[in-house]
């Protein structure tokens, strides 16, 4: 299984805001330190500011800053909102499945079990988690404390 690189901008972002706290955070600034499309990342701020995990912030002085405690968001969460709808196979989406096998298959049990597991780790670890090592991500990052 891949994730989207949507989805790990995503992470990043919302990982970029923990670490600057109530600071506002400029978008192409975030899309520099991690070589990404400004017109991407701006997408993804969207949508994270649609979805209630970012504070966007309009105007010369604007950015984006965590609408919530990090504390408060799980890696599992973001990753069902921009992976949607999570489908490992075929069989996973009843509407468009043409495998003859679905409802008796192991196989499709297993991937399903697979991805329950995989999320069920990614549910137990937040947004503040993966910050929680600040002082070593802003000196990669070249900022200071």
């Amino acid at each position: 299984m891949r994730l989207t690189n949507f989805t790990n901008y995503a992470l990043r972002m919302l990982q970029y805001a923990a670490i600057r706290g109530d600071e506002i955070s400029r978008v192409p600034d975030i899309a520099a330190i991690h070589r990404a499309s400004v017109h991407h990342m701006i997408k993804v701020a969207s949508l994270l500011g649609r979805e209630g995990y970012l504070e966007t912030i309009r105007g010369r002085s604007g950015g984006v800053r965590l609408a919530k405690p990090a504390h408060e968001i799980t890696v599992g969460e973001v990753v069902r909102i921009t992976e949607a709808p999570l489908e490992l196979a075929e069989c996973f989406n009843p509407e468009t499945n043409t495998c003859p096998l679905i409802g008796a298959c192991n196989l499709s049990r297993t991937w399903h079990r697979a991805l329950e597991a995989f999320l069920d780790v990614l549910d137990n670890v937040t947004i503040a988690d993966i910050a929680s090592n600040r002082g070593e991500l802003l000196s990669r990052l070249n900022l200071s404390e």
